[in-house]
């Protein structure tokens, strides 16, 4: 069954247009123990399907270990977002971008092509001095309106700064590690697994804690 109607799917291909660049979505899988997988690989093949711009690959966990290490991936199903000369630009999905999260999930795509949006100088300036490595973590659920707003913050900033990694995770797939940092509300963002903010905070707030990592 698809994900998308028609209707759906032409509202996507004209959003699509905006692309300026190809994007490859990286989908790692796993044989035998995922249960969202297959699902995942059907609704990344339709989106693939809207634009020739976009290019699914698909490589499994425990056999494609160098490109999983090197994209930092530890749990499938995972995407990663590859820009036109095959960058990784620290942008991770964990868990189907469906529901609310395809919200987060297009600006993710035409951001990755080229087409990024501006900030204001001053968190432009911040986000760039940040220099030590920073890991955000964006627990969501699928029914939940306020958390792709905080994907796309994290994600923007992983985009301009380097140092930055950014992965949504959606909390009920991964429940162990969803119990680990105590998610009991989303959106949660986790900076490196040492500081957490509740809620769709603004840019500024998750600076504040970025600048504090020693």
């Amino acid at each position: 069954m698809k994900m998308f109607n028609e209707e759906i799917q032409d509202q996507l291909r004209e959003i699509f247009a905006d692309l300026k660049g190809d994007v490859t979505i990286a989908l790692f899988t796993k044989e035998g123990e995922c249960a969202t997988c297959e699902e995942t690989l059907s609704y990344m093949q339709e989106v693939e399907e809207l634009s020739d711009k976009i290019h699914l690959k698909r490589y499994d966990l425990d056999k494609d270990t160098e490109l999983a290490e090197k994209y930092g991936v530890e749990m499938v199903p995972s995407i990663v977002l590859l820009d036109s000369n095959k960058n990784y630009r620290g942008i991770k999905f964990n868990g189907i971008p469906a529901g609310h999260e395809i919200n987060s999930f297009i600006p993710a795509l035409l951001e990755v092509s080229g087409n990024e949006s501006e900030l204001p100088k001053e968190l432009e300036e911040r986000i760039m001095k940040i220099d030590k490595p920073i890991n955000i973590k964006v627990f969501i659920t699928l029914s939940c309106p306020h958390c792709p707003g905080a994907v796309q913050k994290a994600h923007k900033m992983a985009l301009m700064n380097p140092m930055i990694q950014a992965e949504m995770i959606e909390a009920e797939t991964f429940g162990e590690l969803s119990m680990k940092h105590n998610v009991s509300g989303v959106p949660k963002i986790v900076i490196n697994d040492q500081y957490d903010l509740l809620g769709n905070q603004p840019i500024q707030e998750f600076l504040n804690t970025m600048e504090k990592v020693s």
